[in-house]
């Protein structure tokens, strides 16, 4: 049997917000479900073959907020990771449309790529990578 990756989900307070942020990185609507009585709504944003699955609660419950060091020391699913071919021309694009500050610091991880992270709307954490490694 194989195996291939489909969609993560993230709920998030604006679903607008939110599919303007990951529609940057080239993710585009492709299905909704809307519910006022359940106050629920759902959006999926589908690049090549991946999708972000997109819940909007109206009764949402906030999340704490960690330094990226303490994020990752939560149990669970910490943040998205997305591959680009140059990471200083991606940083530049990602001053450029006011995602992220001049002032952030690109870096080599631990297992050999290079890295800075972003967030979205809610605060949720966004990988850019740059991965050359012949794995």
């Amino acid at each position: 049997m194989d195996f291939a990756v489909h969609h993560v989900a993230l709920s998030v307070s604006d679903i607008r917000k939110s599919e303007r942020f990951y529609g940057f990185f080239g993710f585009r609507k492709v299905a909704e479900y809307i519910s006022e009585s359940e106050g629920l709504h759902i959006l999926h944003l589908k690049k090549d073959s991946f999708i972000i699955e997109l819940f909007s609660f109206r009764d949402y419950i906030p999340s704490e907020k960690y330094s990226l060091w303490e994020d990752l020391k939560v149990l669970g699913y910490r943040h998205i990771a997305f591959k680009v071919e140059d990471i200083y021309r991606a940083k530049e694009e990602l001053i450029k449309k006011g995602l992220i500050s001049p002032s952030t610091e690109i870096k080599k991880g631990k297992t050999g790529i290079l890295y800075f992270f972003l967030t979205d709307p809610d605060g949720n954490f966004v990988e850019i990578v740059e991965d050359k490694r012949d794995i």
